[in-house]
């Protein structure tokens, strides 16, 4: 068309000057109207080229065997240039951004937190105010324990499967409880053998029994159980299984038991375990067991009375849960003995068997999808040679407790008023206290990171046990009142 156009115009404008003579005289400035009308074609045409350049024709798709390639060499069909430009450098960040993490280290990893800090108000030790990041170095009570944390935690998963955690908490860690200093809550690394569901896992990590959890991100009460506080151990350093399967997941470790390093004549470590199953995604239960020789504080290993013996150990415990609707129930029951850990020696002097067993249940009811109102009771018969509970043993008047042989703190131990200390065979004083603790609460999620808590507590023995700091006489009651905010990330 482009090549006749011109030839066209001409023969009839000399037809015209032929037939009409009169016509002659403007053939110039017809044909100079043609060279312009052909030169504006011309130029069209060169820009229609020009745009089918930058994108392909639909005729000319990229098959799927060439459409990376088809893609990556022009504009993506449908986009403006400008588009596809900014596509281009999307791409090319995107590529180098991953390329980044990955040198970095930082591909995998997870990064998360929480705060709680919480003011509690205990009646007998005469004492209201907040505590947050406060050492463990004054001992484990059940108004301190892990209450007014914060903490870190770092978990890595690798392209082979292998994780690795690391949870600092300072003052408040599971590693404070045990030497009054470490930050450590849990360094421990899971890695896969046979496939990802059976891993070997190594390190440090917290105890796994019963139905509540450490973490007050997770736990719905301030204060925990009288089974978590005094029933149960601390840590586990040592190796072992990580086992899921359909329904059930099993853990087992030989371990360390509260503490990281065996100490000078200790060759026996401990096997400790845990199993769940999740009959649904409502209910389940769970048991763990600990069975072994563990640190009996009645019997030195040196003259400095700084190394323990240890004796025979055995825990076990039974937990559940049904979570439906606006309803949540848990529950747990716990047996304990270790040899030769009661509180009060015999006649002969001999430290006899301690023993316990306890029950524990809490029930939550959402008033609204934020607003829970909790109960809690808990219940530990501890009467045998005076009391004795997991790592409650030792207590002679030399150590300078409270009061003579016992805990009258955390309301362990026989009745003080009887003058143990003086003659451990005073009628009564094989008889320790028998626990119990009521307690009442809300919770509240006032947004995705931030819960707000209350909590009422009533604890209680059927010997007076706990040390009144204002009168300077013991009682058979304590009152706890706490509220905390917990932020989480």
């Amino acid at each position: 068309m482009s090549k006749s156009l011109p030839l066209r115009p001409t023969v009839l404008a000399l037809a015209l000057a032929t037939c009409f003579p009169a016509l002659a005289q403007s053939n110039a400035e017809v044909l100079n109207e043609l060279r312009a009308l052909r030169e504006r074609v011309t130029e069209l045409e060169n820009k229609l080229k020009a745009a089918e350049a930058r994108a392909p024709a639909a005729t000319a798709a990229p098959t799927a065997a060439a459409g990376t390639a088809g893609a990556a060499a022009g504009a993506q069909w449908g986009m403006t240039p400008e588009q596809a430009k900014e596509l281009a450098r999307v791409t090319v960040k995107t590529e180098a951004t991953e390329d980044n993490l990955e040198a970095w280290g930082i591909k995998g990893l997870t990064i998360s937190g929480y705060m709680d800090p919480s003011y509690i108000v205990n009646r007998r030790q005469s004492r209201a105010g907040f505590q947050f990041l406060n050492s463990q170095s004054g001992g484990y009570a059940y108004d301190t324990s892990y209450i007014g944390a914060a903490s870190l935690d770092f978990t890595k998963e690798t392209d082979s499967g292998t994780r690795f955690k690391l949870t600092l908490s300072p003052n408040r860690s599971a590693g404070a409880v045990i030497d009054g200093q470490s930050i450590v809550q849990e360094a421990s690394i899971s890695i896969p053998l046979t496939d990802l569901q059976t891993r070997m896992i190594v390190g440090q990590l917290p105890d796994w029994t019963g139905y509540e959890y450490q973490q007050p991100t997770l736990n719905p009460f301030i204060t925990h159980n009288l089974l978590f506080d005094f029933t149960v151990p601390t840590t586990y350093t040592g190796a072992g299984i990580d086992y899921t399967t359909g329904k059930w997941w099993i853990r087992s470790l030989i371990a360390n038991v509260n503490e990281t390093i065996a100490k000078q004549g200790q060759r026996a470590p401990v096997l400790v375990y845990r199993v769940d199953y999740s009959k649904s995604e409502f209910d389940g239960f769970g048991f763990a067991g600990l069975h072994g020789k563990t640190a009996n504080y009645n019997l030195c290993a040196n003259d400095a009375c700084d190394i323990f013996q240890k004796t025979t150990t055995h825990l076990f415990e039974v937990d559940g849960f049904f979570v439906r609707g606006d309803w949540t129930v848990q529950g747990q029951v716990s047996y304990g003995q270790q040899k030769q850990a009661a509180i009060m020696p015999d006649a002969d002097g001999n430290f006899p068997d301690s023993k316990w067993v306890g029950a524990s249940g809490l029930v939550g009811y959402s008033i609204t999808p934020r607003l829970q109102v909790l109960a809690r009771a808990d219940y530990l018969k501890n009467d045998k040679g005076g009391g004795g509970l997991f790592g409650y043993t030792g207590y002679y008047p030399e150590f300078g407790v409270d009061g003579s042989y016992g805990d009258y703190r955390n309301g362990i131990g026989p009745d003080p008023t009887l003058g143990c200390d003086v003659d451990p065979t005073a009628s009564g004083c094989d008889k320790g206290a028998n626990r119990y603790a009521l307690s009442f609460g809300l919770k509240y999620a006032f947004n995705l990171n931030t819960t707000f808590k209350l909590e009422y507590r009533r604890d209680a023995a059927n010997l007076p046990v706990f040390f009144d700091v204002d009168s300077g006489t013991y009682k058979k009651n304590n009152d706890l009142f706490g509220a905390s905010v917990v932020l989480s990330f």
